[in-house]
């Protein structure tokens, strides 16, 4: 019989790929840790050791707590705390009445806590442990023992805290290669879903409007077909640099195509993220790029509206752009918006100016 969760389908973003691996881990050192720990219960208990029989009971509650809370309503049992405690706790107290027998579980106690906890949190709680471990081991065995099992004790957490720390460090950058576009820097479609679908819940549940522009430069092919794909290159990349120039930390930007980027707004209205696609428009046209290269770019900017999906939210503004491509390019198209927020105008061509400056891309 399969023991374990059933393995999952792909996950739709390297996100929730990497907390589904997470998951997996957790549920099978808790699903081992019981396996290993629960015949110790009666043996402990007919050893008369009846406090560590019931530290070790409680373990193993634990254990299989976390283990249901995960297959069964997908959380962890109190952010998996006990676990830590309850394994130094036990190994510590075994230590001290049964010698070497308690101090072998110790080692995987310790490594266990740098996949268990947060990097600092097993740092700090290792190093009390190995503490505590030394003063038991000084009072408990002899002297050259003491200095064994201190030092190997020791090495073990430190060879687990680097293997622990490779590893988080291998998961973020696999995230962020997975979930950037590898020229321009920016985020990829992998995100889109997830990072529109927050504006949405932040809409729908605390009435924090959002808006998103979708911007595409203008016969962007001549530019690939006359000075070659890696002057096309070039361009994307300065591109990028001039769009985040005028964008807040909040703010966040896409490549969903060839020459096409997107940035959501979030907290913004759609007449400020229109003076805003203005501002990019001008970023864009205002100075060549290399060897006298000069491009426009045309725009398109929708407030998201109460009820709608992240589809639908990205097709109006997709047919707003459109419209502007037809309409002679260079320009912005505000998408139709629904009847619960006021009217702003419908085009707003680059060469108009706004009346005002826009506070919140000022800088």
């Amino acid at each position: 019989m399969n023991v374990f969760p059933p393995t999952a389908s792909l996950a739709p973003t390297p996100t929730l790929a990497v907390l589904g691996f997470k998951k997996q881990l957790v549920y099978h050192l808790h699903f081992w840790a019981f396996v290993a720990v629960a015949p110790l219960v009666m043996v402990q208990w007919r050893a008369g050791h009846l406090l560590l029989s019931w530290l070790l009971v409680l373990f193993c509650l634990n254990a299989v707590l976390v283990i249901v809370f995960l297959r069964w309503r997908n959380t962890y049992f109190l952010k998996g705390r006990l676990f830590p405690l309850l394994a130094v706790v036990s190994a510590t107290y075994s230590t001290a009445i049964n010698g070497h027998a308690g101090l072998y579980w110790s080692y995987p106690a310790a490594a266990a806590l740098f996949f268990l906890l947060p990097l600092r949190e097993a740092i700090v709680t290792n190093t009390l442990f190995v503490t505590v471990m030394s003063a038991v081991s000084f009072v408990k065995f002899p002297v050259a023992d003491f200095w064994r099992i201190t030092f190997s004790l020791g090495l073990t957490c430190i060879f687990s805290g680097v293997f622990a720390w490779l590893v988080g460090r291998l998961q973020q950058e696999l995230t962020r290669l997975a979930t950037t576009d590898p020229l321009t820097g920016c985020l990829n479609r992998s995100q889109l879903a997830d990072i529109l679908n927050q504006q949405i819940q932040m809409r729908e549940r605390y009435e924090r409007v959002s808006s998103l522009i979708l911007l595409d430069l203008d016969y962007f092919k001549a530019i690939n077909d006359q000075w070659g794909h890696l002057a096309g290159d070039k361009v994307l990349k300065e591109m990028t640099r001039r769009l985040r120039k005028r964008l807040r930390e909040s703010d966040q930007l896409f490549r969903i195509g060839g020459e096409e980027f997107m940035v959501v707004l979030p907290e913004t209205r759609q007449r400020d993220a229109d003076s805003l696609a203005q501002q990019l428009l001008s970023a864009v046209s205002g100075r060549p790029f290399l060897d006298n290269i000069r491009l426009t770019a045309s725009a398109a900017v929708a407030e998201v509206n109460r009820g709608e999906t992240w589809s639908v939210w990205l097709n109006r503004a997709d047919q707003a752009l459109y419209e502007a491509k037809a309409r002679g390019r260079n320009q912005v198209i505000n998408a139709e918006r629904s009847a619960e927020t006021p009217d702003t105008p419908k085009t707003s061509p680059t060469d108009v100016q706004s009346a005002g400056s826009d506070p919140r891309v000022e800088g």
